[in-house]
């Protein structure tokens, strides 16, 4: 069965990539998700605010023990870019670092090291909470650009861009964006949310694993856009089965991102997806799986209002109470 796909102008040998995960700080889960079947891998993202603190660290002193595994946590931007080298040369597979930031500033500059280092493409996850009630929505998405175009002017390897659903116009940013020359969208990100513990009256963290269900926003406006861009189209959040991912192809994606699927079944699970997935297509007689890729994006299917508004009264209207 031939999968194979693009993303951010590689050619790989499948759609199915590993997100940005705990599971790439460690070389042994990173082999394993190769061999597993991974098309490419998305390196655990390096924050803007870890860059910015500009520790000081002696290379000499940074042990692959250090590094893979061990003992402290990767926080600064040498740490990060040693992982990222010997990630690549231990792996067989395109290796995608991911900066993870919500302005501008000479944080961005951590770009060019990166590409200096061997990365064939960039994730740019712009994770920005507006939580300020006097910021317009059009300077939100401002914001968005500015720090794409900030790292942009800095490499020359394509840069995918890790959105949030929660803009006034997906699809217009998408385009701005692609007008900028972002060589893709992964859609969508998902925020986490503090929690409230009602014993101590105190705010907590609470990192709560996708569901198959938080898939299905990302499908609509991958179905959406199919057609209507030529950037790279990354389904990401709530793909947890094949089913999963092969409905995100149908609707156009080019690549599906894997991320709480793995941390919960541990990295054999792509290799499961993979087999389910060839295993469906050659069931209903497809040889490449381009040939379903779109096959029901809005402008293919026979009922586009499907993915607007049109099914809305009627699922209310049908609801049947228990």
């Amino acid at each position: 069965m031939d999968l194979r796909s693009k993303y951010l102008g590689l050619e790989l040998e499948n759609p199915f990539v590993p997100s940005s995960t705990p599971l790439s700080k460690s070389l042994a889960s990173a082999r394993q998700l190769e061999d597993a079947g991974a098309g490419a891998l998305v390196m655990h993202s390096l924050f803007q605010e870890e860059i910015e603190a500009n520790r000081a660290v002696d290379r000499s002193n940074i042990g692959a023990g250090d590094i893979f595994g061990g003992t402290r946590a990767l926080a600064t931007r040498e740490e990060y870019l040693e992982q990222f080298k010997q990630l690549r040369a231990a792996l067989g597979i395109p290796v995608i670092p991911s900066l993870n930031g919500s302005s501008r500033g000479d944080w961005v500059a951590f770009a060019a090291e990166l590409e200096a280092a061997g990365a064939p493409a960039l994730e740019l996850n712009v994770y920005y909470v507006a939580a300020d009630i006097t910021e317009p929505a059009d300077a939100v998405e401002q914001r968005v650009l500015d720090i794409f175009r900030a790292v942009a002017e800095r490499v020359s390897v394509p840069i995918g861009v890790k959105l949030s659903p929660y803009f006034s116009s997906v699809g217009k940013l998408v385009t701005t964006l692609e007008a900028s020359g972002a060589a893709g969208v992964s859609l969508f990100n998902r925020f986490y949310q503090p929690n409230i513990d009602l014993e101590t009256l105190s705010i907590t963290d609470s990192l709560e694993l996708s569901s198959p269900a938080d898939a299905l926003l990302a499908m609509r406006w991958i179905a959406i856009l199919h057609g209507r861009v030529a950037l790279t189209l990354a389904a990401t959040g709530g793909i947890h089965f094949a089913e999963d991912a092969l409905k995100m192809l149908v609707c156009g994606a080019d690549v599906t991102h894997l991320g709480s699927t793995l941390l919960a079944n541990g990295p054999n699970q792509l290799s499961r997806i993979r087999n389910s997935t060839v295993k469906w297509l050659a069931g209903k007689g497809y040889e490449s799986i381009s040939q379903i890729r779109g096959s029901l994006s809005q402008i293919n299917c026979a009922d586009p209002g499907a993915f607007a508004r049109g099914h809305y009264l009627r699922m209310l209207s049908d609801y049947k109470v228990r």
